[in-house]
């Protein structure tokens, strides 16, 4: 079976996650396939179980759906308050990388153990709040560290740009590591901030209003952050 894990993209080139949160669920299906052939190198699923965050979105049955529809990689963030008791769920549902955030309940070790252990890589996040030294024991556990740049538990929310400077000091911290771990960012990425997001040190991006509102398309979005880091 082929590497659909974090593993099978590099750590040194751009990777395009867009985020289905933003995506009209009406036709949820055809809103994945926009992005699978948009031009997405990975896509984005946010979990929330009103608890840890304000608000409910998907659960592994969505996941399950819509897992036929693409070979990309799923990239499952979970905003809930006790993860490790819906890893298997997500795993079996298709999920081929669960970040967990630092902020919730229980051994947060144990539980990035149990999802390398189902096959998938493993992620660590935090809330903007929340200082960047608190990673610092997961970072040789996992393979990408996800940077809030919005409170997590909506889309749509504005870019907060003083979260740069953390992104900055996670890279160094990642580079100290010595290890291959992807630096994602989620909360506001479109084209006018993409440039300075890539500068400060991360590789991967996610992206949902700005993608799935463009003007053309969800192609179009992909397409516009693409050439925005390289101008």
């Amino acid at each position: 079976m082929s590497d659909r894990t974090m593993r099978s993209l590099s750590v040194d080139q751009l990777q395009i996650a867009p985020s289905i949160l933003a995506a009209d669920f009406r036709c949820l299906g055809d809103s994945v396939t926009a992005i699978a052939k948009g031009g997405a190198d990975v896509i984005h699923i946010d979990i929330m179980d009103g608890h840890f965050v304000p608000n409910l979105s998907m659960g592994p049955a969505i996941v399950k759906a819509i897992r036929p529809l693409t070979s990309l990689p799923f990239d499952v963030h979970l905003m809930l308050s006790s993860p490790s008791r819906y890893v298997p769920a997500f795993v079996d549902a298709g999920a081929d990388h669960i970040t967990i955030h630092v902020e919730s309940e229980g051994d947060l070790a144990a539980t990035l153990r149990e999802i390398h252990d189902a096959g998938c890589t493993a992620g660590i996040t935090l809330r903007p709040g929340t200082p960047a030294i608190s990673l610092a024991p997961y970072l040789p556990l996992v393979e990408m560290v996800l940077v809030m740049t919005v409170e997590p538990g909506f889309g749509g929310q504005s870019f907060m740009a003083a979260q740069l400077a953390k992104v900055r000091e996670i890279k160094a911290m990642i580079q100290a590591v010595g290890r291959p771990i992807h630096l994602e960012v989620d909360g506001g990425i479109g084209a006018g901030n993409a440039g300075s997001v890539i500068a400060a040190g991360a590789n991967v991006l996610v992206a949902g209003s700005s993608v799935y509102n463009a003007k053309g398309g969800a192609a179009a979005g992909i397409s516009a952050i693409r050439a925005a880091v390289k101008s």
